[in-house]
């Protein structure tokens, strides 16, 4: 639900006047441009997914590959993003890995093969990690008051709710009249607003002062943390092997290299000390779990809608809508809530709804009423709205301003490791029990295998068989997509849970700063 943010460490120079407060707010207005962009791309694709995957035709593995590649590589770049903000200047990496998202959409959308596509979304990982550092590093800056900055932060987690929201439905209304590359073209009429906008209205912050940019340790992070989040995703999806066992010892001894390095660098990529404060540590580990918790099913919530249900594409982005709503309305009063209870019992209270809310879907089946659905993804909404904009503002207020840009960066890296490790494992899980299901006695050898491959694909092939075979196999298929929906669903909920429990005990003592907004 929460898109694009950060970068690295120490901020604006000393001496760098306070923007006035109008400009405070049409800069965040440019800069939640940049959330919208992030959240709408990755919105769309999962409702892109049945046409591509009938266009495209890829395996269920590259299927994967195309949904998280896009995840891997941000969360691999953005710690160094984030560092490469410092000494560039932040408004220059958001605006240039603007134009940059633009022009890779363009590639995205004309993908003529699934290796094309998964090359294709890898790049936008790399664009889209030069923008996430820039956008809650900047509005730490450009809101010093405490209370003027919660409000800030919740605006900037209701335009990436809302950017989830408009992605399916504007998605949807250019799958219906256009091809599926057409989602992505969407991207460049926002890219263009943000960059004449952005010119004009965002300050330029650097650290004054950031020493030399160490590659060895860019390699490091990027390389570590991809090894780790690969060996875990073909684990998953194939089982025990040395191969995938080696590569993530690989990366673990890459990561602790990594960290130990940050620790004797004078200007470090990541400083490492942030984690000794608890509320900041505790606020991190929640956004990973309940990210991780939730994407393997988001992942998969539009095919089911689609190819279980029969939705069109527009009727998908448009069941979806509760989910938004709930995010925007929870966002914008989850500052107030967190002041008037706690940080925690808020935190901890909207992961809790969010884990029942999972746990509804255990009741799962291909007929389930869009009532139990909305209710359950307004739930979602609700609690992803509070606890996301909560974690935030914890996260931002638990460092000093000059180290804004590596709070975000970590903030925003959990946030896509989570994504990433939940597609891969609760996608996985979804399409391993897919895989197991049994098809019915006449189906050509050719067509069951396609039939596994994707739930796609057995829709596809479906169609080309006599009715009577193509109406089992689709029924057989479906009910097995389901199935895997209700155990990554039961699987998420418990995840949700415990970290509701964990963020209770973490975040113990946490407050929000105090400050009167200007009037």
């Amino acid at each position: 639900m929460i898109a694009g943010h950060t970068e690295s460490p120490r901020t604006v120079a000393p001496d760098a006047p306070e923007t006035p407060r109008r400009g405070r707010w049409l800069a965040l207005a440019v800069l939640v441009l940049a959330v919208l962009l992030v959240a709408v791309d990755a919105t769309v694709l999962g409702l892109a997914t049945p046409f591509l995957s009938e266009d495209l035709r890829p395996s269920g593995t590259q299927l994967l590959w195309i949904g998280d590649v896009y995840s891997f590589v941000i969360a691999g770049l953005l710690v160094s993003m984030g560092s490469l903000g410092d000494r560039i200047g932040r408004k220059k990496l958001l605006l240039t890995g603007a134009l940059a998202f633009g022009a890779v959409s363009v590639l995205n959308a004309y993908a003529s093969s699934p290796e094309m596509m998964i090359a294709a979304r890898a790049l936008l990982g790399v664009a889209g990690a030069t923008l996430m550092p820039s956008t809650l590093a900047l509005i730490r800056n450009l809101f010093t008051d405490p209370r003027e900055r919660s409000l800030a932060i919740g605006i900037w987690g209701a335009m990436a709710s809302a950017g989830a929201a408009v992605g399916p439905v504007v998605g949807g209304f250019l799958l219906e009249s256009f091809w599926w590359g057409s989602v992505f073209l969407i991207n460049l009429p926002v890219m263009a607003v943000l960059v004449l906008v952005g010119v004009k209205l965002l300050p330029e912050s650097r650290d004054p002062s950031p020493g030399p940019w160490d590659l060895l340790s860019v390699g490091l992070s990027m390389a570590g943390i991809v090894a780790v989040v690969y060996a875990v995703k073909e684990t998953a999806a194939y089982g025990f092997d040395w191969t995938y066992l080696l590569a993530g010892a690989a990366g673990v001894l890459i990561m602790v290299w990594f960290v130990r390095r940050q620790l004797v660098l004078p200007k470090p990529v990541l400083d490492m000390r942030l984690f000794q404060h608890r509320g900041f540590s505790g606020a991190v580990l929640a956004d990973l779990l309940t990210i991780l918790g939730l994407s393997g099913l988001v992942f998969f919530l539009s095919q089911f809608l689609q190819l279980v249900q029969g939705r069109t594409p527009l009727q998908a982005g448009l069941a979806e809508l509760p989910a938004a709503v709930g995010a925007v309305t929870a966002g914008l009063l989850a500052g107030k809530a967190a002041r008037r209870w706690s940080v925690r019992s808020v935190v901890a209270g909207g992961l809790a709804a969010i884990g029942l809310a999972l746990a509804a879907l255990c009741l799962l089946h291909p007929d389930t009423p869009f009532t139990l659905l909305g209710t359950v993804l307004l739930v979602v909404g609700v609690g992803a709205g509070f606890s996301f904009t909560v974690t935030a503002d914890v996260i931002l207020s638990s460092v000093p301003k000059e180290q804004a840009g590596a709070a975000s960066a970590v903030s925003e890296t959990a946030y896509e490791l989570g994504a990433a490790l939940g597609i891969a494992l609760l996608g996985s899980i979804v399409t391993g029990v897919y895989r197991g299901f049994t098809v019915p006695a006449g189906t050509p050898g050719g067509a069951a295998d396609t039939a596994h491959d994707s739930l796609g694909g057995a829709v596809e092939t479906a169609k080309e068989l006599p009715p009577a075979t193509g109406d089992a196999l689709l029924t057989a298929a479906q009910d097995a997509f389901v199935e895997g929906l209700r155990i990554a669903a039961g699987i998420g909920a418990a995840v949700l849970l415990a970290t509701a429990v964990a963020a209770w005990f973490l975040l113990r003592g946490q407050r929000l700063e105090e400050g009167s907004v200007e009037h």
